[in-house]
Order: structure tokens, then C-alpha cells, then sequence
């Protein structure tokens, strides 16, 4: 893992989902990784399908999963919609429009094959990508363009896709995101 990475503060979060501090990044993902902010995102391409990453081997948690487009941790000083369009440059390449957050108050808790525990309070968005995929190898080992119904298909096989996925794609169907315009 590089270092940057390891430097990283993530934003730790109380019951209430109030900021109590920060942590760095490398030393919260474990067995009982507290409660912190973080966000994911669904990026669309001019077609109308989503983009579907697999994580990279390297990864903390969840190695090798796929799963929505791109995650990420807001900086302690950061936006969070600063943060999804520093992360879709970093993971992904691209650059975003149209960007909104469609799931303001998605929570979950996961844990990994390993017993690495994800607890965030997970603000979910959408976004159009612009520009061709670029992946960063140290973030995402495959992806693909795939139409939402397929989505709506994976996330009914549990061993086959993220666990915040399969609690997200239910939620953003209802919301009407995904559908033809």
C-alpha cells in the first residue's frame, strides 16, 4: 500500500452521527472499526449504464468484491461532494456531472470474509462520467458498463456483489434513479 494512503484521516462519528474526531485511515478498517463518515457513488454513462467496480486484491476490506462505481472517506476539511469528485479523479479517471446525492442518510455495518468490519454513515450519490474509465489498479482490478436492470439482478445474489450495494440499489430503484429519463 502506498503512504498516501496510510496518511489518510477518516472522520469519526458518534451514535448521532455527529464528528467526535479523526483517525487515520489505515488503522480504523478491522474487526471492530468504529463508526465514520464516508460516501459511495453510482456513475452513469450517456447510455444510461452504471458503472460497476471490482475492488482491488490490496483492498482492507472487502478485497476482490465488486460493487458500485467508486467509495471514499471526506477529509476532515473537505466537502463531501469535494470528496467524490477528487476520489472519481483518483479510482476512476473521470471526471463527473450532474453530480447529487440521492441517499442522504444511508448507513450500514458489513463485515468481510475476514472479519474486517466496514460501519460508515455512507451518503450515497449519482453522477454522469465524463470522460473514458481510467482505473486506478491500486483501488479497482476490473469494472464494466452494465445496464441497471443487471444491477437489480446482482444484488440479489448475495455472494455476488458488496453488501452496501445490496442494501443501496433497492433504495436508489425506489428513489428512481437508474431509469430511462
Amino acid at each position: 500500500m502506498n503512504s498516501v494512503r496510510n496518511d489518510e484521516l477518516v472522520v469519526l462519528l458518534d451514535n448521532a452521527g455527529q464528528r467526535i474526531g479523526t483517525a487515520p485511515k489505515s488503522e480504523i478498517h478491522d474487526a471492530s472499526t468504529p463508526l465514520h463518515f464516508a460516501f459511495s457513488c453510482y456513475l452513469f454513462d450517456d447510455a444510461g449504464q452504471v458503472l460497476l467496480t471490482r475492488r482491488a486484491l490490496d483492498k482492507r476490506a472487502f478485497p476482490g468484491v465488486w460493487t458500485n462505481s467508486f467509495c471514499g472517506h471526506p477529509a476532515p476539511d473537505e466537502s463531501v461532494d469535494g470528496a467524490v469528485v477528487r476520489r472519481a479523479r483518483k479510482e476512476l479517471g473521470v471526471d463527473i456531472a450532474e453530480l447529487q446525492c440521492v441517499l442522504p442518510d444511508f448507513r450500514y455495518r458489513a463485515a468481510d470474509a475476514c472479519g474486517v468490519i466496514e460501519n460508515e454513515i455512507c451518503p450515497v450519490f449519482s453522477a454522469r462520467a465524463v470522460g473514458p474509465v481510467n482505473a486506478d489498479p491500486e483501488e479497482i482490478m476490473d469494472w464494466a458498463w452494465v445496464p441497471w436492470d443487471q444491477l437489480r439482478i446482482a444484488v440479489q445474489i448475495p455472494w455476488a456483489i458488496s453488501p452496501w450495494a445490496i442494501e443501496q440499489v433497492p433504495l436508489l430503484d425506489a428513489a428512481g434513479i437508474g431509469r430511462p429519463h
